[in-house]
């Protein structure tokens, strides 16, 4: 049995693992559930709260594109039904996230899977939503998947410079950026998926936007590829200061989990979200 798989099943027996229901892209219930990595020994890092830096924050420049009235998927539950269970337990993951107490800031979280369809998409969506409710702050969510993206399908953004534009010096960081007003969060997707996504992410281009990202933004989320058998996460990882990691109960296989924790590195990895527990 795996580590990981120790985590999970101390953790469900400890009464740690938090529940939350919410729904899949067919309706399905879901649950998710969240196990601190402190218990595999491993250090974790967190954020201070949120509204701990409220007299320092670095004003955000506009982003060029704003979106008013987009239609956002149903499975972004903390947008369109804030009141139910669901969304009530993306906060619970939010708060379990940013109010740690060992007072280091996570200004950059990057969110993955050992594959596809775990979750992760959903996951990002719902947790950025979620912070940029908590004390209006400033948020951005990047789609940094530009082998599947699916943050523009989630958020019903208009086709438009993304990422991967950015990168390649086709637009401004500015011009790709959308924020969608109602839900006060900044929007960075993937734009045109180019031939060879990992070598973008790897250029210093990457790494000046994210610096730039930092400054301008109280919280930046990357929903990136799945770990395996890809490169990205691999690469994306020295730039951010944490790892959350999606699995889904029944189908995500122990060595895929232990594959991915390798990947990942026991030093960024910040926690474990269990889909579809029973």
């Amino acid at each position: 049995m795996s580590r990981i798989q120790n985590i999970l099943e101390k953790a469900e027996r400890d009464g740690s693992i938090r529940r939350m229901r919410g729904a899949d892209p067919v309706g399905a219930a879901t649950t998710l559930a969240v196990v601190d990595s402190a218990d595999a020994g491993a250090p974790v890092t967190f954020a201070e709260p949120l509204g701990a830096r409220a007299a320092t924050a670095v004003p955000a420049a506009a982003p060029i594109r704003v979106l008013s009235g987009a239609l956002l998927d149903p499975r972004l539950v903390t947008a369109l039904a804030s009141s139910g269970i669901a969304a009530e337990q993306y906060r619970a993951l939010r708060t379990r996230i940013l109010h740690a107490d060992n007072g280091s800031a996570v200004n950059v979280l990057l969110v993955t899977s050992p594959g596809r369809g775990d979750g992760k998409t959903t996951t990002a969506g719902n947790l950025a939503l979620t912070m940029a409710q908590d004390y209006q702050r400033r948020i951005c969510l990047v789609d940094g998947d530009m082998r599947h993206p699916q943050l523009h399908r989630l958020f019903g953004l208009p086709e438009g410079p993304g990422l991967a534009e950015v990168l390649t010096g086709q637009a401004t960081l500015d011009e790709a950026l959308m924020t969608i007003e109602e839900h006060q969060i900044t929007v960075l997707s993937a734009g045109q998926v180019p031939g060879r996504p990992a070598e973008l992410l790897g250029t210093t281009a990457m790494r000046r936007m994210l610096e730039t990202l930092r400054s301008r933004f109280d919280r930046v989320v990357i929903d990136a590829p799945a770990t395996t058998p890809l490169a990205d996460v691999g690469i994306l990882t020295p730039l951010v200061d944490s790892v959350l990691l999606v699995v889904r109960s029944g189908v995500t296989s122990k060595p895929a989990i232990h594959d991915a924790v390798a990947t990942i590195g026991g030093s960024k990895l910040l926690g474990v979200v269990l889909n579809d527990a029973a």
